[in-house]
């Protein structure tokens, strides 16, 4: 099949729409991405295989697409460059790429009758309520997240088939909009094979931490994340873990109020702000850390969705320590690959810690576990055959 992947980022990165893409091309279908460019960028390219198709934006249309579902503007806008994109590349089918370009991919498709897929990455309208500028005056005023989920369970009915990222995310969805359990499939982020087997170290980063007990954090560090948490255990953890280092690696607008709770508890030398680091360094740093932890806050976004980092961690054979947020909790509890502690807990978060650094064998059952399951299960070449079944029926239903 000629598959439109529609896009509304530039690409790269997405680590998600590329796995996608080529697991798709893989299994013998052509797979078209419509994306977005800023800048003096190839209108055309192929990039492993993936035949990418760039749309020339600006700062406006940016800003008008969190008023997706306020105006019609940004619907408008994408649904002409949707309607070439199809046309031009003969498009069979659509798969849209989470729910605020969804509605534009709906009204471009009415003359066409294509066969559509809704991937929901998030539960957009409940990571909205967690925006900062949505917690203010305008954002607050202007853009609502009720809209947006009202429009979500629209395009759920729309689609011929959803794909989300976690069990619970489908048991969620499926209360809510009562659609049958058969039209949403289970597709999850998880990393490929190459991503932990066919890696180069980066020496500076392991001699660096080698002496170190290291807590290691990777990804957006937004406050919702927990790394406050972490960093209030840090205050006591100093004095029962001579070497301690939190490394944290990834960035986030609010990182002035981690970096100044830093400084406040006096713990400046036992914290490193690496910022956004390039995924090919992501291994290196893992290998030098001895805990890795995903500290996320509990709501209903975070309950039913992994942390692709989780994944990261246990691939290289690494203990883990999550928050009671359920998705994580559920799944680690289930690979018996770490330890779970209560959100926003620091007491206990620090009781865990300290059970992983006093006890080496616990941890080195919980890494095996963790990198068993992996390989063995949850590996993107054995989870991405879900994703190459739904199109498998499309074609015989199409």
């Amino acid at each position: 099949m000629r598959i439109g992947m529609i896009l509304d980022k530039t690409f790269p990165p997405d680590p998600r729409v590329e796995n996608e893409a080529i697991a798709l091309i893989h299994a013998g279908h052509q797979v078209f991405l419509f994306c977005l460019k800023y800048k003096n960028e190839p209108e055309n390219e192929i990039i492993h295989g993936i035949q990418l198709n760039r749309y020339l934006s600006n700062k406006i249309e940016y800003k008008l697409s969190a008023l997706a579902y306020t105006l019609s503007i940004y619907t408008n806008l994408m649904c002409k460059k949707i309607t070439h994109f199809i046309i031009k590349n003969k498009i069979e089918t659509l798969h849209i790429h989470d729910i605020r370009i969804a509605e534009a991919v709906f009204k471009a498709n009415d003359p066409f009758k294509l066969s559509t897929v809704l991937d929901l990455h998030d539960n957009m309208p409940e990571v909205m309520k967690l925006y900062p500028h949505l917690q203010k005056f305008p954002g607050k005023q202007i853009i609502s997240p009720r809209k947006w989920k009202k429009k979500e369970e629209e395009f759920i009915a729309k689609a011929d088939k959803i794909i989300t990222v976690s069990n619970e995310f489908i048991e969620e969805v499926v209360g809510r909009t009562k659609i049958a359990k058969n039209k949403i499939v289970l597709v999850p982020n998880t990393v490929r094979k190459s991503f932990y087997s066919n890696i180069t170290i980066n020496e500076d980063i392991i001699n660096r931490y080698k002496d170190d007990f290291v807590i290691l954090y990777l990804g957006d560090t937004g406050l919702r994340r927990g790394l406050q948490t972490v960093i209030e255990a840090v205050k006591s953890l100093k004095n029962n873990i001579q070497n301690l280092k939190l490394v944290i690696v990834g960035s986030n607008t609010t990182d002035n109020i981690l970096k100044d709770q830093v400084k406040n508890l006096g713990v400046e030398k036992y914290v490193d702000f690496e910022g956004w680091q390039d995924v090919a360094l992501f291994p290196s740093y893992i290998i030098a850390s001895d805990i890795c932890v995903s500290p996320l806050h509990r709501n209903i976004q975070h309950d039913v969705a992994y942390a692709n980092k989780l994944f990261q961690y246990m691939s290289f054979a690494k203990p883990v320590l999550v928050s009671d947020a359920r998705a994580q909790k559920n799944l680690i509890e289930r690979t018996k690959s770490g330890l779970v502690h209560i959100e926003k807990d620091v007491e206990d978060f620090t009781n865990k810690v300290l059970e992983l650094y006093h006890d080496k064998s616990l941890r080195e059952n919980l890494a095996k576990n963790g990198k068993y399951f992996i390989e063995e299960e949850f590996v993107w070449e054995k989870v991405s055959n879900n994703l190459v079944d739904i199109y498998k029926e499309l074609e015989e239903r199409f």
